[in-house]
C-alpha cells in the first residue's frame, strides 16, 4: 500500500519527456570488476522510472525515454546504482543529480534541453565522480528519442547506430561481402555491436581518442536527437565519416569513402584526397622504417675494423681469452679433409666441394687461417693456426671468398653484405662489449646455421594481388606444404613486373602483416596498453574458420623468420613467452590490462578477508552470454582467503592471458613450428624473440630526448646528461632493449616518440628520480616510466643501466 502523497497540482497527462542518455567516468568501487550501472529517475517522490542494466562499464549508454507529469516546482532526481551490489548496504550507489524542472524548461512553449551534470554524493558521503547526460523535452508529439537499447538486450551493450548492412559481412577473407557494405571487415563483436578498429599498420595518434558519448555539443545533439554515430562533441562529421568506439571505450573514426580508420577526428575542411595523402605519407614513413630494421648479425659489413684496430683493442679484453680471425691464410698442402673433393670450373679455376655439408667454396680447406688469441690471465697474445674445415660449416647463405691479395673475406647473401670477420668466430664487433651482447649475436649465428633452417633447393612461388593480399596469401601459403615453403621464396604481385631479389618479399611481409593483424578481422586486438601492441582476440570464434586463420598466421611468422624477413607487428610480452613455452606471471598482466594488474597486486599486498568477496571463479562474456568459469575444479564454491590468495592470483593470471585463447594459440603455434622447430627458437628469451620477428628499429635519440618528461630531475642535471650520453653511445640493439625495458615493446609509433602510448592514453617517456644509488633502475611499462637513481658518475650509470636492461627480466628488480 503506497502512502505517498498525490500532488494535485500535477497535470493529469504526461507533459515532460525525460531521456537518460549516458554516464561517463563513473567511480570504480570494486577492485576486480567494473560496475553494472543502471539509472533510477524519481520525480516529486511519486513517479519512478528505471533504465536497463549495462554490464561492466564506467561509461554506460542507455538512451532511454520516459514520459512524466511535472510542473515548474517539481524536483527531478536521477541516481546511478551498481546492479551487482544493489542488495548490499550502500546499494552500489554511484552518484546522483538533482534538477528543478522549472529552471530548465518552460512549459508554456515546446522546449528541448540537454543537460550534462556532475554526479553528486548522497548523504552517506560515498566517493563518486563522473557526469550524467540527460535530455528534457516538453514536446511529447515527437517520437521518443530513446529506446535504442532494447530492454531485453542480454548484455546492455551500446547499440550500433546507423551501420547499414554491416551485419551481413563476416569481415574475413573469402567471405561474401556485399559491395555496398558500410565498411570492409565490419565484424560482429561479442557484445553484439559492430566493431571496426583502426588498422595497426596505420597506427594513429591516439591523443585524439576520447569518450565520444560522454561530452556532447548540445546544439548538435538537439538537431539529431541524441549524439549519433555521425557526430561528436565538436558537431557533425564530414560526409562519409562515422564515430565508433572499440571494446576499450576508445573513440575512433571510420572513413567510408576510403574504407579506412583513424584515431584522429577528421577536419571539416579536409578533403578525402588530402586525408588519403596524409595516410599514405605515414605508411611510407612506416614502410621505410620497417625496411631499415636489422639484427646484430646483419651489421657485419665491409666497415669492420682492420687488423691494426683489432690489435689496438686487444689490451682491453682482460680476463676472457677471445679468438680473432685475422683473415690471413697459408697455402694448403697434403691430403684434403675427409669427404672433401677438389674440382675445376670450365675456365680451369679450382674449387672445393664439402660433401659433409653439401657446400662449395673457392677456399682450399687445407689452408691454415691464423687465429689470434687475445687476453688470458697473463694478458699475453699468441697466434695459433687452425684449419678452416675444423670450424664447421658456414651459416646458411654465407660464402667464403678471396681478394686479389689472397685475403679471406665472407659474403652474406641473405643481406648482400661482406665482412672480414668469420661468422663462426667471435669478431671484432664483439670487442669491448658485455658478454650478453655476444650471447645474442652468437644465438643468431647458431640459430641460422642449423640444418633445419637452410633454404632447400627449388623455388616457392607466391602470387598475390595487393588489393586482396590477405585472401590470396592465405590461399597460396596454406595450399603448400611446409617443405615447399622452405624453398627460395619468389613473390609476385599480380599485374606487376619484376623479379624478387629480396625487395618484393620485404614489401610482401610488410603489407601482409598490416592486413592479417588488422583488428577488423577479429583475430587480433590492440592491448589495453597502447594502440599498436597486439594480442589474440578471445572472441575470434565469431568466425567458424578462425583456427585455420591462426594456423596460417603462425606459418607466416615462421616463414618470415625462416627467410630472414621482418613483420611490422609487435605482440604483448606474454605472447612471446607463450611461444617459448614459458609460464606467464603477474608481471605479464601489466601489458594486457594495467588496471587488473594493479588490482591483483593490491590483493597480494593487503589483507582481503572481510574486504573482498571472491571465489575461485570468474565471469566470461562471449557473444552476449555471461558464463561462470571455475579457475579450478569446484572453484565457484571455494572462497578466496589470505591463505590461498596467491594461488588465486596465479590461476587468474593464467586464465586471463592463456586459457581464454588456448584454442587460438595452439593453432597459431602449430603453424609456426611447421617452419621453426621449438628446440631452436627456445635459445632466445622473449625480448630477443620480439627483435627476431620485428627486427631492430633505427631509434632517433634526439627525438626521444625531445619528447621526454622529468620528475624530480631537470634536463640540466648531471645524471640526466650521463643518461643521454650513454644512450647515444649504444648501438641499435641496446637502444631497442632499453625501449623494451621501459615501455614493454621496441615498437615506435609512426610519428615518433611524441605519440608514445601508455595504458591510459598518450604517455610521454618519463625519467623519475627514485631509488638508492646502489639499486638498479626500475621500469613501469604501463606508464612508459623509468625510475632512475641519482648515480654519481657516468661509469656507475652505464653499469647499472646496462645490467637492468640486459640482465633482468620482469619489473622492480633490485
Amino acid at each position: 500500500m503506497s502512502n505517498s502523497r498525490v500532488d494535485s497540482s500535477l497535470p493529469a497527462q504526461p507533459n515532460l519527456r525525460l531521456t537518460i542518455i549516458a554516464a561517463d567516468g563513473l567511480y570504480k568501487r570494486d577492485v576486480f570488476r567494473f560496475p553494472d550501472p543502471f539509472a533510477v529517475a524519481t520525480l516529486g517522490g511519486e513517479q519512478t522510472k528505471t533504465t536497463t542494466v549495462i554490464k561492466r562499464t564506467l561509461n554506460p549508454y542507455w538512451n532511454e525515454s520516459f514520459d512524466l507529469r511535472a510542473n515548474e516546482e517539481s524536483i527531478l532526481a536521477v541516481q546511478i546504482f551498481d546492479q551487482k551490489k544493489f542488495k548490499k548496504k550502500d546499494q552500489g550507489f554511484l552518484g546522483v543529480i538533482n534538477v528543478r524542472v522549472g529552471d530548465v524548461v518552460d512549459f508554456s512553449s515546446g522546449q528541448d534541453q540537454m543537460l550534462t551534470r556532475d554526479l553528486k554524493k548522497s548523504t552517506d558521503n560515498l566517493v563518486v565522480h563522473g557526469k550524467l547526460i540527460i535530455n528534457l523535452s516538453t514536446n511529447l508529439e515527437a517520437p521518443p528519442r530513446g529506446n535504442l537499447a532494447p530492454a531485453n538486450n542480454p548484455n546492455g551493450s551500446r547499440p550500433s547506430l546507423s551501420t547499414p548492412n554491416a551485419s551481413h559481412s563476416s569481415g574475413f577473407p573469402g567471405a561474401s561481402t556485399p559491395s555496398h557494405t558500410s565498411a570492409p571487415g565490419g565484424v560482429l563483436m561479442a557484445n553484439g555491436a559492430m566493431s571496426n578498429n583502426p588498422t595497426p599498420g596505420h597506427a594513429p595518434a591516439a591523443g585524439s581518442a576520447g569518450s565520444g558519448a560522454a561530452t556532447t555539443n548540445g546544439a548538435a545533439a538537439r538537431q539529431g536527437g541524441t549524439m549519433g554515430s555521425f557526430e561528436d562533441a565538436q558537431g557533425r562529421l564530414p560526409t562519409g565519416w562515422e564515430r565508433r568506439e572499440d571494446n576499450l571505450g576508445r573513440t575512433y573514426y571510420v572513413d567510408h569513402n576510403t574504407r579506412s580508420t583513424s584515431w584522429n577526428r577528421p577536419s571539416a575542411s579536409g578533403t578525402t584526397e588530402t586525408q588519403r595523402n596524409e595516410r599514405d605519407a605515414n605508411t611510407q614513413v612506416e614502410r621505410q622504417r620497417h625496411q631499415n630494421r636489422t639484427l646484430p648479425e646483419d651489421r657485419t659489413g665491409a666497415n669492420s675494423p682492420n687488423l691494426q684496430q683489432q690489435q689496438a683493442a686487444s689490451g682491453n679484453t682482460a680476463n676472457a681469452a677471445t679468438m680473432m680471425a685475422t683473415g690471413a691464410t697459408t697455402a694448403g698442402t697434403g691430403e684434403l679433409p675427409p669427404l672433401w673433393e677438389q674440382r675445376h670450373t670450365p675456365e680451369g679455376r679450382p674449387y672445393f666441394v664439402d660433401h659433409n655439408t653439401r657446400t662449395t667454396t673457392w677456399v682450399d680447406p687445407r689452408r691454415q687461417q691464423y687465429i689470434r688469441m687475445y687476453g688470458g690471465q697473463n694478458a699475453s697474445n699468441s697466434i695459433q693456426q687452425q684449419p678452416v674445415s675444423q670450424l664447421g660449416p658456414l651459416p646458411s647463405g654465407w660464402e667464403m671468398r678471396l681478394t686479389n691479395t689472397a685475403r679471406v673475406y665472407f659474403v652474406d647473401h641473405n643481406t648482400k653484405t661482406t665482412t672480414w670477420d668469420d661468422p663462426r668466430l667471435p669478431s671484432s664487433l664483439d670487442q669491448n662489449v658485455p658478454q650478453y651482447k655476444r650471447d645474442f649475436r652468437r644465438k643468431l649465428i647458431y640459430f641460422r646455421s642449423q640444418p633445419a633452417l637452410r633454404i632447400l633447393s627449388g623455388q616457392c612461388h607466391v602470387k598475390v594481388r595487393r588489393s586482396h593480399i590477405f585472401e590470396d596469401s592465405y590461399a597460396e601459403i596454406m595450399r603448400q606444404s611446409a617443405t615447399d615453403l622452405k624453398k627460395r621464396l619468389m613473390i609476385k604481385f599480380d599485374g606487376e613486373d619484376g623479379l624478387d631479389y629480396g625487395g618484393l618479399s620485404r614489401e610482401f611481409f610488410f603489407l601482409l602483416s598490416h592486413e592479417m593483424f588488422n583488428p577488423f578481422y577479429c583475430l587480433f586486438e590492440y592491448s589495453a596498453h597502447d594502440n599498436y601492441t597486439l594480442q589474440i582476440n578471445p572472441h575470434s570464434g565469431i568466425n567458424p574458420e578462425h583456427l585455420n586463420y591462426f594456423k596460417f598466421i603462425g606459418r607466416v611468422v615462421g616463414l618470415a623468420i625462416f627467410h630472414r624477413r621482418f613483420l611490422d607487428a609487435f605482440f604483448i610480452g606474454a605472447l612471446y613467452k607463450m611461444m617459448l613455452n614459458k609460464a606467464v606471471a603477474l608481471s605479464d598482466m601489466e601489458g594486457v590490462d594495467a588496471d587488473f594488474h594493479r588490482s591483483l597486486q593490491w590483493m597480494l599486498d593487503n589483507p582481503i578477508e572481510g574486504v573482498l568477496d571472491q571465489t575461485f571463479s570468474t565471469e566470461d562474456e562471449r557473444f552476449g552470454q555471461t558464463n561462470v568459469e571455475d579457475l579450478k575444479p569446484g572453484g565457484r564454491d571455494i572462497e578466496v582467503t589470505d591463505a590461498n590468495k596467491k594461488e588465486y592470483v596465479d590461476l587468474m593470471v593464467k586464465w586471463r592471458i592463456q586459457k581464454r585463447i588456448d584454442e587460438q594459440f595452439q593453432a597459431f603455434i602449430t603453424g609456426f613450428h611447421e617452419l621453426i622447430p621449438a628446440e631452436l627458437v627456445n635459445v632466445f628469451d622473449e625480448r630477443e624473440l620480439e627483435l627476431l620477428i620485428g627486427g631492430i628499429a633505427e631509434i632517433d635519440v634526439e627525438d626521444w630526448k625531445k619528447h621526454t618528461d622529468y620528475r624530480g630531475y631537470t634536463e640540466s642535471d648531471e645524471v640526466i646528461k650521463f643518461f643521454w650520453q650513454t644512450i647515444r653511445s649504444w648501438d641499435g640493439e641496446q637502444k631497442s632493449r632499453l625501449l623494451q625495458f621501459a615501455t614493454g615493446t621496441s615498437r615506435i609509433p609512426v610519428n615518433g616518440f611524441k605519440d608514445l602510448q601508455g595504458s591510459d592514453g598518450p604517455r610521454r617517456f618519463t625519467i623519475e628520480k627514485a631509488g638508492e644509488v646502489n639499486n638498479l633502475p626500475k621500469s613501469h611499462t604501463c606508464f612508459n616510466r623509468l625510475d632512475l637513481p641519482p648515480y654519481k658518475s657516468l661509469e656507475a650509470l652505464q653499469t647499472k643501466l646496462t645490467m637492468a636492461v640486459e640482465e633482468t627480466m620482469g619489473f622492480g628488480q633490485e
